[in-house]
């Protein structure tokens, strides 16, 4: 009994703290869900307060930057580019009812413009900082547009700089603005009038002559400059000259002079017999100085970099594609660690303008009274834009004249750091004074011959005192010409040169760029996307930097030429051009003037769409090559990076090949076109053989065989000889150029790399 009770007793007493635990549980739980109710109420608090400013700009890259620069109340995100474009799948402009585009969420990117949104919620404004040029500012009148219809009565600015720095971030944070609804319309127009013409001849194309072909007001155009050029080349018929030269003895060195007077007249040496002749009267005759004459020439600097200038010097000086070369500066504008800080290092490298702010002015000469002072003009120099430009930024310079290349070096990669030395000496050199030299021009009489040569000296270095990479070694070089009239001087050597006229070169980066500027074809942001473009259609391909047009490039232009003189008239594509500009700035009704372009265009191509014969399949060629696998011949066919060998037995049978440039020297098979992996993509000629057989080279094999050793002839392009032909073997003279000896030691690494 006593034992019952005590258990009763413990039950109870369990009873007990088990109902004080569950009051306990109960307590805390009330206690969470007031805190929880507390916190909602602070977020809701928060949602419907908000202090936050949502700042939208294009990249990841750039939003890190400028996040440092603005704090805790600012949130930074990037865009990513466009996010509400027409639809790629049809023409998506309503040509019956003023050219209206019709806009759609880019595919796969909702989620990005519904986190903008989400964010957008919980803000008190929205500041849209996109790129500051047309394209930017339609970016940021469809994302304002579209958080304008979710978020009602949100307020909505456009920010701009033209450098990403802390004072011009803070300094256009503290200046908000409208958007300029002309740009926005200047890039509506474009958009609607580039898809008018693509999605009109590109179907065309596909019904003609092959599936996924493409053809644009500007490519289209630039694509016609470089197949007429190519025409140029080829229809060029080089002729034979000769120069005579003498090596004289002067002082400890050899002095060259060339002759330029003979028996009084200007020298004409058409062939080697006449110039064997000329030597021989020439030989034995003593030489004196008989005249010797001095001027000076005043060198200027240029002005600071536009976006064609900056593309041209960089694929000169550093042999970087216009591509390449906007990608760096992307970077570098968007911003760089330096040390414990994030800055960009040069302002908008998409502008056709040289102006140059009063602050960037008198920056830069501060630097150079404190480092160059006796280069320091007196006045700054300002320079006048070309008479197209739109002037709506300042030309490209660094953000900080203080940031010299030595100084970020260490920061950057190598091709950063020699884009951005380029862009710093160009800005410096052009705030200070020019450079003077003095030209000294001795002849020389050796007996019936009048034979000419002359140096330069600095007397005033000048700019180029900060000039190291911007600058050839021609541009550089300093002699002294210490000759004076009657004096003699040993002849070493009389000889003859044999030359060949150089014919129209082909278009590189740089040239076409410049040709397409000077036509007023495209825009600073168009030039880099349109060689993009036609390399990736294989319409062109690079030969060394030479840009070529290729059989598929010259059929395409061949037919838009015939039946769309118009288009692929550079004169219009400049109109165009100029009516964009006019549309910017408000002098023009965009709807009217492509009204007046679209429906004769369209009519034109419904006509040539109805009678132009398909010319499918012409760019195939049977072969005598049989099908390793079915035994089927093969056909030679075009695919989308250029010419392979295909088996006629398709579908059932898919086997490809590459097409066979040439025989291997060393074990007799095939030389192929192939491209090196990891990072090493530069195009070689290797033997199908490999790794058995490494032999490999970089220069383009021909079908021609050598007539003195039987190897076969290669491409080839130097300063002394030209475009030419030489022969692969490198212990034969057969026109062998020494310019690319080192071919020959590429080791079995790098086509082992290739190869894998």
């Amino acid at each position: 009994m006593a034992g019952a009770v005590e258990a009763l007793i413990g039950t109870k007493e369990k009873t007990k703290k088990s109902s004080k635990a569950k009051a306990g549980v109960k307590k805390e739980e009330s206690a969470q869900k007031k805190a929880s109710a507390k916190t909602r109420t602070k977020t809701a608090e928060k949602a419907t307060n908000p202090s936050q400013i949502l700042v939208i700009v294009e990249s990841p890259a750039k939003a890190k930057t400028i996040e440092k620069y603005l704090g805790s109340k600012y949130k930074v995100m990037a865009s990513m580019g466009h996010l509400i474009d027409l639809p790629k799948s049809r023409l998506g402009v309503d040509v019956e009812h003023g050219f209206e585009p019709e806009y759609l969420t880019i595919r796969g990117r909702a989620e990005v413009l519904n986190s903008l949104v989400k964010e957008a919620k919980k803000s008190k404004a929205v500041y849209l900082a996109s790129d500051p040029d047309r394209e930017g500012e339609a970016i940021a009148y469809q994302i304002g547009k579209y958080i304008s219809e979710k978020v009602p009565g949100l307020p909505i600015s456009r920010i701009s700089f033209n450098e990403i720095t802390h004072e011009a971030v803070r300094e256009a944070v503290a200046s908000p603005h409208e958007l300029d609804i002309a740009k926005v319309d200047a890039q509506k127009a474009r958009r609607v009038l580039d898809r008018l013409v693509g999605y009109n001849l590109s179907p065309l194309l596909w019904k003609k002559v092959k599936n996924g072909l493409s053809a644009g007001r500007v490519q289209s155009v630039a694509l016609k400059l470089i197949c007429d050029r190519e025409k140029e080349v080829e229809s060029f018929i080089p002729e034979e000259y000769w120069t005579i030269e003498s090596l004289l003895k002067f002082h400890h060195s050899n002095l060259k002079a060339e002759l330029t007077l003979y028996k009084g007249d200007k020298v004409q040496i058409p062939d080697g017999k006449a110039a064997a002749a000329v030597v021989d009267s020439l030989v034995g005759k003593p030489a004196v100085v008989s005249d010797v004459r001095a001027s000076e020439k005043v060198i200027r600097p240029k002005p600071p970099f536009t976006t064609s200038k900056l593309q041209q010097t960089a694929a000169n000086r550093l042999g970087f594609t216009s591509k390449k070369t906007m990608q760096i500066a992307q970077r570098l504008y968007e911003g760089v660690n330096i040390g414990t800080r994030r800055m960009g290092l040069i302002t908008y490298m998409r502008t056709d303008s040289v102006r140059i702010s009063e602050g960037a002015l008198a920056e830069a000469r501060s630097w150079i009274g404190q480092f160059y002072p006796g280069q320091l003009p007196a006045e700054a120099q300002r320079y006048a834009s070309g008479k197209n430009a739109q002037d709506a930024h300042e030309a490209i310079r660094p953000t900080s004249v203080s940031l010299t290349p030595d100084e970020v070096s260490r920061y950057l990669a190598r091709d950063e750091q020699r884009l951005y030395a380029l862009i710093w000496e160009r800005f410096v050199a052009s705030q200070m004074i020019p450079a003077v030299a003095r030209v000294t021009t001795a002849d020389i009489t050796i007996g019936d011959g009048v034979f000419r040569t002359s140096a330069t000296a600095f007397i005033e270095e000048g700019f180029y005192k900060v000039i190291r990479l911007a600058a050839t070694k021609e541009e550089r070089a300093s002699h002294v010409l210490a000759l004076e009239v009657g004096q003699n001087l040993p002849v070493e050597k009389i000889n003859a040169v044999q030359h060949f006229t150089q014919g129209p070169s082909r278009y590189t980066d740089a040239s076409i760029i410049k040709a397409l500027e000077e036509l007023g074809i495209g825009r600073p942001s168009t030039y880099a996307p349109t060689i993009s473009t036609l390399l990736e259609r294989y319409y062109v391909s690079r030969d060394s930097r030479q840009i070529v047009p290729t059989t598929l490039g010259r059929m395409i232009t061949e037919i838009l030429t015939e039946y769309f003189p118009d288009v692929l008239d550079t004169s219009f594509t400049a109109r165009m051009e100029t009516m964009l500009d006019e549309v910017e700035e408000g002098k023009t009704d965009w709807v009217e003037r492509i009204g007046k372009f679209y429906f004769p265009f369209k009519k034109r191509v419904d006509e040539v769409m109805e009678t132009l014969s398909s010319r499918k399949g012409e760019l195939d060629e049977v072969t005598d090559v049989v099908c390793d696998k079915c035994g089927r011949p093969m056909v030679k066919k075009l695919g989308k990076f250029g010419f392979f060998l295909a088996c006629t037995g398709f579908p059932e049978c898919k086997n490809t090949k590459s097409i066979p440039l040439a025989k291997c020297p060393k074990c007799g098979g095939d030389i192929v076109a192939r491209k090196g992996v990891r990072g090493k993509k530069r195009e070689f000629y290797g033997c199908t053989n490999y790794p058995a057989c490494d032999f490999m080279t970089y220069d383009k094999p021909t079908d021609t065989l050598c007539p003195k050793c039987g190897w076969f002839l290669v491409e080839k392009n130097d300063k002394v000889s030209g475009v030419h032909k030489a022969c692969i073997n490198p212990n034969c003279d057969y026109l062998h150029s020494k310019d690319n000896e080192t071919d020959k030691d590429v080791g079995k690494e790098t086509a082992k790399e290739a190869e894998n």
